[in-house]
């Protein structure tokens, strides 16, 4: 399992949205408070940020910690954006190492984050593979679960599938074939698109701001909303609606 955020708004420092909340993304690395499974999230961490004019995210990932990246700090203290996706991460055994499987994974103006796990990975989901062309199969991050699961959604996306839809079919396909945790976060910079199936979420407007959706709170404020399991949220700097997210 992995904790991931993502934030739409007015321009704030990267390290304002992950290093300085109190129980934010930074401590969730090695202190989770609501994580369901797993304790610890030390096997990568990402991050994917738009800048003004440029529709094309830039990401910053390492195959460590992100408690022991020292020079993440200095990029994360000047760095300003309006949209980020953020992630630390919990690797499902037998998946690769390295920075090329940690979230966000991107491709065109996209940035994706997975918090799951696939069971069987990777002899039991041939099916799911073959879901995919074999370009696209072979064009594939990293080999492993979460890198699967993207290449499902830009499938969708590329195929003209909005955001939210792309989300609800990859899971629900999944569903069909694995007993799998797909909480999922999708951004192209101006929306968020996310689901509950098998952890947690939750989001929070930011008064003058914008909007956070992240694992779990970042701190104590009483704002915080948590979804219901198997839930689709689709989010705007200004509005953020929640539906049902049906088997």
């Amino acid at each position: 399992m992995c904790r991931h955020l993502a934030y739409l708004g007015e321009p704030l420092a990267i390290g304002r949205l992950v290093l300085d909340p109190p129980f934010g993304l930074h401590r969730q690395s090695w202190a989770p408070r609501a994580q369901q499974y797993g304790t610890m999230n030390a096997d990568g961490f990402g991050v994917g940020w738009y800048a003004d004019g440029d529709p094309v995210p830039a990401r910053y990932r390492r195959a460590g910690p992100i408690w022991a990246d020292g020079g993440f700090a200095d990029l994360a203290r000047v760095v300003r954006t309006r949209a980020l996706l953020a992630a630390v991460r919990s690797a499902t055994e037998g998946c690769a190492a390295g920075e090329a499987a940690a979230a966000p994974f991107g491709a065109d103006r996209w940035l994706f984050s997975h918090n799951g796990v696939l069971p069987g990975w990777p002899g039991q989901l041939a099916k799911l593979a073959a879901l995919l062309p074999p370009e696209e199969l072979l064009g594939l991050e990293a080999r492993s679960d979460s890198a699967l699961v993207w290449a499902l959604v830009l499938h969708r996306l590329r195929a003209g599938r909005p955001p939210g839809e792309a989300l609800a079919d990859t899971v629900r396909t999944i569903a069909e074939h694995s007993d799998a945790r797909l909480n999922l976060l999708l951004t192209d910079g101006t929306s968020i698109a996310a689901t509950t199936w098998g952890d947690t979420l939750c989001y929070r407007a930011v008064p003058g701001t914008g909007v956070l959706v992240a694992s779990e709170p970042g701190d104590d404020d009483p704002d915080w909303i948590r979804l219901p399991d198997r839930s689709l949220l689709l989010a705007t700097a200004e509005s953020t609606t929640v539906q049902t997210l049906n088997p």
